[in-house]
């Protein structure tokens, strides 16, 4: 039989494990390529929820048919490494691209899980985002094992049938595919990513005659 000292006792190492549980954040997507946007979206929730990382993840094979024209994923790693490189708050997770494949959140976030038990888990993500979870694989599963935070501006909804803490952003109206057009067409980025990753993008001439 187990006596009560026993259980509170279980109890207590249970209360104790939750508080020293390292709260970090896992900033996931394909960043074709990262800008400054989402820069400044992770650092603006990361450090509203008091996280101690956020842990840029970029995916292999991503599953959204609008990425369908995404360079290497070893390219996008370096791009995101050059933009992140300046920022001790930011370090990279590559749990995506070493498994290889098409890359689903809740597979790769139940696999971080299991590996780091020391840590509870926030997946950041931008208001446009949420509205897609619906379609998202096992999303009820992946809304229990970490929780999900965005970052919205003015004029956006914070409306979600699943737990959502938001977060108010600056309003940096940048996309990926507007870096890649001007990219394209011979115009400069400067400003719209870090200077490191720019100088990147034109030392390996990357996005050169891609269309999305």
């Amino acid at each position: 039989m187990i006596g009560t000292s026993t259980i509170v006792l279980q109890d207590q190492l249970e209360l104790e494990s939750s508080k020293t549980k390292h709260r970090v954040g896992i900033f996931g997507g394909t960043f074709n390529p990262p800008h400054i946007g989402q820069l400044v979206l992770a650092e603006s929730v990361g450090k509203q929820l008091g996280l101690e990382k956020v842990y840029w993840m970029p995916n292999a094979q991503p599953v959204d048919a609008t990425h369908a024209s995404a360079i290497e994923p070893s390219y996008r790693m370096q791009l995101v490494h050059m933009a992140i490189l300046d920022n001790p708050f930011f370090e990279l997770e590559l749990i995506e691209i070493r498994n290889g494949g098409e890359s689903h959140t809740y597979q790769t976030m139940k696999e971080l899980v299991d590996l780091h038990p020391e840590n509870e888990y926030y997946f950041i993500m931008g208001a446009h985002t949420v509205g897609k979870l619906p379609t998202w694989d096992h999303i009820d599963e992946l809304s229990r094992i970490v929780t999900l935070a965005a970052g919205f501006h003015d004029g956006q909804d914070t409306i979600s049938d699943y737990p959502v803490l938001w977060f108010d952003v600056p309003n940096i109206n940048i996309s990926a595919s507007e870096v890649r057009t001007r990219i394209r067409m011979n115009q400069s980025i400067n400003y719209l990513v870090p200077e490191r990753e720019a100088l990147f993008i034109r030392e390996y001439d990357l996005y050169r005659g891609l269309y999305d």
